[in-house]
């Protein structure tokens, strides 16, 4: 009998509560400063970027955290998401693993950013608020927050970091069929925006510009608030659905994962499929969980540990985080996502922890991946997705040379439907690898704020 490629889960065993690793980690993270005083942050000195509710819990240490009935509504359009096995991948590599991934390209938007935007913009619609602005770099979180803002009636501008609003017309269509207007970042419509178009005429732009032009707009417009689809606490919380999910799925046919392993730029997909697992580390069970970077933006493997702004502006608090910098620029050649300057500082606390593992990984050896993925199991990735199958593959042969049965859990955490110009690219041999040199690390560092020592 050939072996079962899906392992299902009921409706009915769609998680009601987020899991707050917070309450779990033996280090929390040092608290966000306010970017004018450097004090420990207020919930009230956040209240004109997000609605209180969400406030609660970004700042809340409990461990579970109730889902509403209405997002829980929304989520049923694809959760819980199939947790696959990938039989061909594993046969072309010839290699004694089994490799599962939580598919979260089934959403609408086709990605996981759709688990925090139905909740984000929930909470936001339960507030009052009446519209939102948010920034996007590869598109898919502006697509989730398009779809999410539609079911809830609250309308949406995106700022899409230039390099990708041009290569990826589709994803601003997508959302402009859901209702929201997008425009390239940096734009026209911000004093943000303008002076960086005046300093940096024909800039690539970078999610640090459009944070700071999303940001600027909901401090300017009556009734609207900012969206942020990664870093922050509240957003990873919205994602541990994904692993939530695969450990009972995992659980149902009796296997447990040797690796853990997503992609990560600003740490959402990462975390979501990852921090049950971290909680399972923190009390004792044996599993390595490695977050997958880019070469390009080296953020978890090359970026100090430090307080930083979130955006280019520092109109955001600081942060404690692994970060390159926020006036780092990332070459516009290389995929538009996972292109973020920091890392969640849940993330960073954990890496800092030893609680998880980093690897940066160059694009070529992830487009390769991509494409054996596409023509084994038939899925086209994302490319920021192929990272985490690139690291599968290193993993893979890891276990090959050591002689060693490995169990590898990956989140897939979206399609590349869209980003075809990518891989045209890479297939007509126009794509090279980019280590990001030290020195262009250090100029960025050094325009840092000054800030208390971590």
């Amino acid at each position: 009998m050939a072996e079962a490629r899906s392992i299902p889960l009921a409706a009915s065993e769609l998680p009601t509560s987020w899991y707050n690793l917070q309450a779990d980690m033996p280090h929390r993270p040092p608290p966000p400063l306010h970017p004018g005083t450097q004090q420990p942050l207020q919930a009230d000195d956040l209240a004109r970027i997000f609605p209180m509710n969400l406030i609660e819990q970004e700042m809340s240490t409990e461990r579970w955290i109730g889902i509403p009935e209405p997002v829980l509504d929304k989520l049923l359009l694809c959760r819980p998401t199939p947790l696959r096995r990938a039989l061909d991948f594993e046969r072309a590599l010839d290699c004694p693993v089994k490799i599962f991934y939580k598919d979260e390209s089934v959403s609408p938007p086709g990605s996981h950013k759709f688990n925090t935007a139905v909740a984000q913009a929930y909470y936001n619609h339960a507030f009052g608020i009446k519209r939102l602005a948010t920034e996007t770099g590869a598109g898919q979180w502006g697509c989730s927050l398009a779809a999410a803002c539609n079911f809830f009636g609250l309308e949406l501008k995106v700022y899409m970091v230039r390099t990708s609003f041009e290569q990826k017309p589709f994803r601003k269509l997508m959302m402009q069929t859901w209702g929201a207007k997008c425009v390239s970042s940096p734009s026209q419509d911000t004093q943000a925006g303008r002076d960086i178009n005046a300093r940096l005429p024909g800039t690539p732009g970078s999610l640090g510009i459009a944070i700071s032009e999303a940001v600027e707009d909901a401090l300017t417009h009556e009734h609207t608030r900012y969206a942020l689809g990664s870093v922050l606490n509240h957003v990873l919380l919205h994602q541990t659905v994904i692993g939530l999910e695969a450990q009972k799925q995992l659980a149902s046919v009796g296997l447990y994962p040797d690796v853990v392993i997503g992609c990560a730029g600003g740490g959402s997909n990462f975390a979501g499929i990852s921090f049950p697992y971290v909680r399972d580390r923190i009390h004792g069970k044996t599993v390595r969980i490695l977050a997958a970077e880019p070469a390009a933006c080296p953020t978890l493997t090359r970026g100090p540990y430090r307080y930083d702004f979130g955006d280019l502006s520092g109109l955001t608090p600081l942060l404690a985080m692994h970060t390159l910098g926020h006036q780092f620029m990332p070459p516009s050649l290389h995929a538009g996502g996972l292109r973020y300057h920091g890392m969640a500082p849940l993330v960073s606390q954990l890496k800092r922890d030893n609680l998880i593992e980093a690897e940066a990984i160059p694009q070529l050896e992830c487009y390769a991946a991509g494409i054996l993925w596409a023509r084994t199991e038939g899925f086209i990735p994302a490319p920021e997705t192929t990272h985490a199958l690139a690291a599968a593959i290193r993993e893979a042969k890891r276990a090959k040379a050591e002689g060693r049965e490995r169990t590898i859990l990956l989140c897939y955490s979206g399609h590349g439907l869209f980003d075809l110009a990518g891989y045209d690219a890479y297939l007509s041999g126009q794509l090279t690898n980019h280590e990001l040199p030290q020195d262009e690390i250090a100029a960025a560092i050094a325009k840092c704020p000054p800030a208390p020592a971590l």
